[in-house]
């Protein structure tokens, strides 16, 4: 694996190196097993067979926090998506439709993965994911369909991983 220490706890990473390995107990996850069904009282998410779905909560069901709406209550993201350049400046609504629409086809299937805020600030633009995947997948689809210069940084300390994108 070819990497380069980087400070703040961060080391760079390829792209080929695969998922990303959590290495360390993530605060967010449970702590134990929850008593299921269990229902998100902030996004109505179903925690059933051992993982959060979209389903209809059965009228029983235990009520809790899932992960990603804890994290977004905290200001806490595991992942950071930054966009820059002047291609993406000249193409920044297209790019942002693609963006959203990644985590659009992500979170239907996993609950977990959402954007927590859009930040945009001198022609650069900051994207705070509940997952450090949903950050990894929404850069190579960035990097899939215009190319351009991507970048990791993986925090395995804190589990949180930095994806920059520059065209």
């Amino acid at each position: 694996m070819n990497q380069a220490t980087v400070s703040d706890g961060f080391r760079k990473i390829s792209r080929h190196d695969g998922i990303f390995q959590e290495r360390v107990h993530d605060a967010y996850k449970a702590k134990g097993k929850l008593q299921e069904p269990a229902v998100c009282t902030q996004c109505g998410a179903v925690f059933h067979q051992g993982r959060w779905q979209w389903l209809q909560a059965p009228e029983n069901a235990h009520r809790a926090i899932c992960p990603a709406c804890h994290r977004i209550h905290d200001h806490y993201p595991a992942g950071f998506l930054t966009m820059k350049g002047e291609f993406f400046h000249s193409h920044h609504d297209e790019i942002m439709r693609l963006v959203h629409n990644h985590e659009k086809h992500e979170r239907t299937e996993h609950p977990l993965k959402r954007i927590m805020a859009v930040e945009e600030k001198d022609g650069t633009a900051l994207v705070t994911t509940t997952d450090i995947h949903l950050a990894r997948g929404m850069g190579e689809a960035l990097h899939h369909a215009y190319q351009g210069e991507l970048e990791y940084h993986y925090n395995p300390e804190q589990n949180l991983l930095r994806v920059s994108w520059t065209h």
